[in-house]
């Protein structure tokens, strides 16, 4: 019988499978199963609430020898499958409307659509926000009961989504995504299980994780609400949206009773309001904007509601935020009786390093169960040494046993062959004897004649016969004796060697008691180990019946359906970071008093379904009523318009002590102008003073030295900005210096400084950057907004990236005090104790967003109180000439160079490079071709490996053109460069010996060249992102025929006489202008520039992509 597998309980959704005790013991021990991830989907449930099952794949397989062969578990899966069908068969269309034919209470019904849509969104969403696995040279090796199995291989995976739910579509696809079941194999191979029919040979795929798996558990969970012995109350989950009746406490002054030291605690009024209500009333919804103390102040509600004798649950949406808050639970509460024994425990996986360090032997069950049973552990490895010792004595009489058995049965057989041998002997001799009488008789008899011929010629027959049949008994007596001799021998050397064993184990016998006393002993041993387990498992029971204020992620929460035998309390901290349908069941887990403590003016839950543009406008709707929403404001606590409401239930905490008066200005001005929050923390910096960061406030202006890309998520002149001022603070000694050892704790680099940027794709580029500059990658240095919420540094870097691409992003599109804009702008400034240093493109920032904008009230306040420095004044501006004077730690610094200048440090470099250089190069034109390629042939004489990339000649838009872009690649490689081609490229870049980096306007092969400042910058890691970048674009361009017959159009025909038409978008015809000195065309209701002065590749930004290859 196979071990039943653990299954997570979801409805008509892919959920993670797992064998709870192993494979099962019919496989050979050298069987070695495959990590893998399984996918099962349910049908509706039956009438007792069963789910119906369907494994998504009965291929299961595991590596026997080498060698991948199907497993076990396979015959298991269909065998599962069949009996879930015949059973989905016998409900038929019954089960469909089982929980509307229920009557789910309210608004179990609203909060499942929303739940659902947010899964539905996931599937169809591109998965930008997390990282994905490109998987290539798929094949098809089986397919079962709907599922395809495919083989891929794999260059770089990613350890991420190792045990994780995953999904999968087609490279180039924009259609909706696939549950799979993913597992690495050997020799970089992966294995792929989906319900999609890929192919028979699918050439590139993508996987990602699947973010909707918890929602998928939050619909299980919410399925099942208003069943007998539920753990949600209703009545209570109904507080989160404002209804029911609950009793808002009135602070009466009671609470010195439950909270210690209450007189002299360090509190200030609202503080001290805070906790009073808490302790007083049926719920509380506490707003705590950044560096207000909330911490403090929740530790102190949890502490008074244990005091109270309550137990509490205190949830968060994080990992981190729940091990911060535990830590400063577990500092008011150390000093309670019972508190080494689980008094305050975690469940999950502890994150914080504090709070594993400081306090984790008192807060993990496993640790507290194994401190606890110790001497019940000592007394079972006494116990089983001594069974050990009586079950080795038992072996040693059955061995003495046994051998004495053996003797007997060697004598036994040396006393047969001994008897055989003789009779043997006999029986020859016998034979012998009968032989020379019939030989005497036969010569006697001689030959027959006369008249008694024939009597004679009978005996003489007679005889023969006799004499043949005594030779046949003569050899079949001397075999007989040969092998009774032989056995003879062995029989006797199997008694002598078995007498010798026994002479060896009659010493291990003396002292040992009998047999049957052993034998009694070890059933005795046996039965007290069995006593001690049974003991020490209700050791782990007692562990959960001492907690009284449990720890864990609000995802956790929802998921294990009792996390603690009783539930009084319920303290959701972050409270608007967490989506509707989880702070409403988390709400219904309090039997009597619910708290609700966050900043609805910080990051909101990520959700997806709100802004699903694949959705209708009325799912998006529900989405923002019943996912986007949070809980503040459907309690009614905030308007639409992200205003507070005045309500007996809120209490705002209103003086911070993180940030210099300076930088709360500038939080107010931008997140708090209702409700404008007060300093209490001194004007002092905590870092050493230095020249280069000296005041609270310094804005980094980028306007001058824009670059342009086609991203808005990344910036090179932004991230060369961070790179320098990072290296400033190293001279100035605040950062430590490249590969420092030994560095205190307080100086680190993550314990000063903090780098933030909006886009995932910046901080990636930022992350490299910096660990080339201290020559480590730092966790915690650079990361997201989403990543920094709940901490802090003395220095913060906010890169604001935009610039590069034609529109800042959806960072800086929203507006209002609910936008997403002020929510992350509040949390990316705010993280700022001393010093904040915003890196921004004023102009284009202004140019683009609106007059109301939070971030543009941000760029005022900057420009009027920060101090403000051009970008150039970090980022040195170069000639040419100076770069053969400069030290090699100058030579690494990024650095612009004007356009005229360009050409000669480009050739500088050239000269310079000994291993490879790389051109990307979109164009190709006579005159540039010619004049460069004479240098790169030197080069290549040298032993340079120069590499052209470039369009293929076919995008071109004419035959001539195909032939003249054919000739100038047959020059480079007449000169020894190796083209390459690359489908509808954009890049222009320049790479020498994977380390030097020019990257701008620059297109060195074609007759358009610098237009603007060109960077240059020395990053093995920027050169090495820059080539994978491009490799990916290449991989996920949709394809295009660019010799296909086209529709007319006349608004897109790219040139009239000496006018260049193009395509601007609205927003960008004042960006055209300026850049390009574009006019309006009435009659054509189109942009033009003048061809005889803008080349195709300085208009390629708004050129139709049919045309933009016409150079």
């Amino acid at each position: 019988m196979f071990p039943r597998p653990r299954i997570p309980v979801i409805r008509n959704r892919p959920a993670t499978v797992s064998w709870p005790t192993g494979p099962p013991r019919s496989h050979p021990s050298h069987t070695r199963w495959v990590h893998s991830v399984g996918s099962v989907y349910l049908h509706p449930v039956d009438k007792h609430h069963i789910p119906l099952l369907t494994l998504s794949t009965g291929i299961s397989r595991c590596i026997v020898a080498g060698k991948v062969r199907s497993s076990v578990p396979r015959a298991y899966s269909h065998a599962f499958q069949r009996r879930s069908h015949e059973r989905a068969r016998s409900v038929g269309q019954r089960g469909a409307g089982l929980n509307e034919a229920a009557g789910l209470p309210y608004p179990v019904k609203e909060l499942l659509t929303a739940a659902r849509l947010e899964i539905a969104a996931e599937l169809r969403s591109d998965g930008k926000d997390g990282g994905k696995v490109s998987l290539s040279a798929g094949r098809r090796v089986a397919t079962a009961d709907g599922s395809h199995e495919y083989l891929f291989d794999c260059k770089r995976w990613l350890d991420a989504l190792d045990g994780k739910a995953t999904l999968v579509r087609m490279s180039r696809s924009t259609g909706e995504w696939t549950p799979a079941e993913v597992s690495r194999m050997p020799e970089g191979k992966v294995r792929v299980v989906t319900g999609a029919d890929l192919g028979a040979t699918p050439s590139h795929v993508q996987i990602r994780e699947d973010d909707a798996a918890t929602w998928r558990v939050l619909v299980e969970r919410l399925e099942t609400v208003g069943q007998p012995n539920h753990p949600v109350r209703t009545d209570h989950a109904a507080w989160a949206l404002g209804q029911g009746d609950p009793r808002p406490g009135k602070g009466v002054g009671t609470t010195a009773q439950w909270v210690a030291n209450w007189a002299s605690l360090k509190l200030n009024p609202r503080q001290r309001q805070a906790v009073a209500q808490a302790l007083d009333g049926d719920v509380l919804f506490l707003w705590g904007p950044p560096g207000t103390g909330k911490t403090d102040v929740v530790g102190h509600i949890v502490e008074g509601n244990y005091r109270q004798g309550h137990s509490v649950l205190f949830l968060a949406p994080t990992n981190v935020a729940v091990d911060q808050a535990l830590e400063r639970i577990c500092e008011l509460l150390s000093n309670e009786d019972g508190f080494d024994s689980g008094l305050v425990q975690r469940a999950g996986t502890i994150a914080g390093a504090s709070l594993r360090d400081r306090y984790g032997d008192q807060v993990d069950a496993e640790r507290i169960g194994a401190r606890l049973s110790a001497r019940l552990d000592q007394s079972l490895v006494e116990l089983g040494t001594a069974l050990r010792h009586a079950q080795e004595g038992i072996a040693a009489h059955d061995r003495a046993d046994g051998l004495r058995t053996d003797l007997a049965d060697a004598r036994r057989r040396q006393n047969d062959a001994g008897t055989r041998r003789t009779n043997h002997l006999q029986a020859r001799n016998t034979a012998r004897s009968v032989i020379a009488a019939q030989e005497e008789l036969i010569r006697k008899t001689g030959t027959p004649s006369g008249i008694f011929a024939g009597r004679k010629q009978a005996q003489l027959d007679k005889a023969q016969a006799t004499l043949h049949q005594a030779r046949i008994d003569v050899q079949q007596a001397s075999t007989g004796l040969a092998a009774a001799e032989r056995d003879l021998r062995l029989a006797a050397a199997a008694a002598d060697g078995l007498d010798k064993a026994i002479a060896a184990e009659r010493p291990k016998l003396l002292g040992l008691p009998a047999r049957a006393t052993l034998l009694s002993q070890a059933e005795h041993i046996q039965q007290q180990i069995g006593e001690l387990e049974a003991q020490r498992r209700k050791i782990k029971e007692t562990v959960r019946s001492k907690c009284r204020v449990l720890g864990a992620t609000v995802t956790m929460g929802v998921q294990v359906r009792k996390l603690l035998d009783r539930v009084d309390v319920v303290v959701v901290d972050e409270a608007g970071m967490v989506n509707l349908p989880a702070a409403w069941y988390a709400a219904g887990l309090a039997g009597k008093r619910i708290v609700f403590a966050g900043d609805f003016r910080q990051l909101p839950a990520v959700t997806k379904a709100d802004s699903d543009r694949k959705a209708s406008e009325a799912e998006r709707e529900h989405a923002r009523q019943w996912t986007a929403r949070d809980v503040f404001s459907s309690a009614g606590l905030v308007s639409a318009g992200g205003s507070v409401m005045p309500d007996a239930r809120l209490v705002a905490l209103e003086t911070q002590y993180r940030m210099r008066s300076a930088i709360c200005d500038l939080v107010n001005t931008v997140a708090y102008p209702d409700a404008p929050l007060k300093t209490g923390r001194d004007n002092d910096s905590r870092i050493p003073f230095n020249a280069l960061v000296d005041a609270p406030l310094i804005l980094v202006d980028t306007s001058r030295q824009r670059i342009r890309g086609r991203d808005h998520q990344t910036n090179s002149v932004h991230e060369a900005a961070v790179h320098e001022l990072v290296r400033g603070l190293q001279y100035e000694g605040v950062l430590p210096g490249r590969k420092w050892d030994d560095v205190p704790v307080g100086e680190r680099a993550t314990d000063r400084l903090a780098v933030i940027a909006p886009y995932r794709k910046q901080v990636q580029a930022l992350k490299s950057s910096l660990g080339h500059r201290f020559g480590e990658q730092f966790e915690g240095l650079v990361d997201t907004v989403h990543r920094f919420q709940g901490s802090q540094r003395p220095i913060v870097i906010l890169d604001t990236t935009a610039g590069a691409g034609t529109q800042p992003g959806y960072f800086f599109q929203g507006t209002g005090l609910s936008s997403n804009t002020c929510r992350l702008l509040n949390v990316a400034l705010s993280r700022a104790q001393d010093h904040l240093i915003v890196i921004a493109d004023v102009e284009h920032l202004r140019q683009h967003l609106s007059a109301t904008s939070e971030a543009r009230r941000m760029l005022d306040h900057l420009e009027a109180h920060a101090q403000c420095i051009s970008v150039d004044q970090l980022i040195p501006v170069r000639e040419a000439a100076q770069l053969a004077s400069l030290s090699e730690e100058e030579l690494s610094r990024p650095a612009f160079f004007p356009a005229d200048e360009v050409p000669r440090a480009v050739s500088w470099d050239i000269d310079r490079a000994t291993r490879s250089i790389e051109v990307y190069c979109p164009f190709l034109d006579p005159r540039p071709v010619r004049a460069w390629s004479t240098q790169l042939a030197k080069r290549v004489a040298d032993g340079v490996t120069v590499t052209v990339r470039t369009r293929p000649p076919e995008e071109q838009s004419s035959d001539a053109a195909v032939e003249r872009v054919r000739g100038l690649v047959q020059e480079l490689r007449a000169a020894g460069c190796q083209v390459e081609f690359r489908d509808r490229m954009h890049e222009k870049v320049l790479v020498l010996d994977g380390a030097v980096l020019w990257h701008g306007s620059l297109n060195l092969l074609a007759n358009s060249g610098p237009t603007d400042l060109m960077m240059r910058l020395t990053d093995p890691a920027a050169c090495e992102r820059v080539g994978r970048v491009i490799e990916r674009a290449r991989k996920e361009r949709a394809a295009w025929n660019p010799r296909a017959s086209r529709p007319s159009d006349d608004r897109a025909a790219a040139q009239e006489g000496s006018r260049l038409y193009l395509n601007v978008p609205f927003a960008e015809k004042d960006e055209a202008k300026r850049l390009l000195g574009a006019r309006w065309d009435n009659r054509r209701r189109q942009w033009y520039v003048d061809a005889n002065r803008v080349s195709r590749e300085q208009a390629s930004r708004w050129l139709p992509d049919r045309l933009d290859g016409d150079s």
